[in-house]
């Protein structure tokens, strides 16, 4: 009787060595599809529209300040909220362009 089991056992094949990575690689490859490409497009997009910016654009800053674009360098960018009130910004914390609603 345990010679028939042991028998059974050893005819189970085992997966061979490509069969074993088959579904690491399904995997890579849902996260390169549905995370990994989307965000490095959303980023080169981001870059393009920092580098298009000038002066007199209204853009939003990441934590929600409004302001037009008064003055540019390679890191800050100077936004005018009010009139004669200016301040300066790193230019990643850039959001996106803002249209004022007044």
């Amino acid at each position: 009787m345990l010679w028939s089991i042991a028998y059974a056992q050893e005819a189970a094949q085992k997966p061979g060595g490509i069969e074993q990575f088959v579904p690491w690689i399904l995997i890579f490859a849902v996260f390169y599809f549905f995370l990994i490409r989307p965000q490095s497009k959303q980023r080169k997009e981001h870059a393009k529209f920092l580098e298009a910016l000038k002066r007199g654009d209204q853009v939003l800053t990441a934590s929600g300040i409004l302001g037009r674009v008064e003055g540019l360098t390679d890191k800050f960018i100077t936004l005018e909220v009010d009139e004669g009130v200016r301040f300066k910004v790193l230019k990643s914390q850039i959001a996106g362009h803002a249209k004022e609603t007044n």
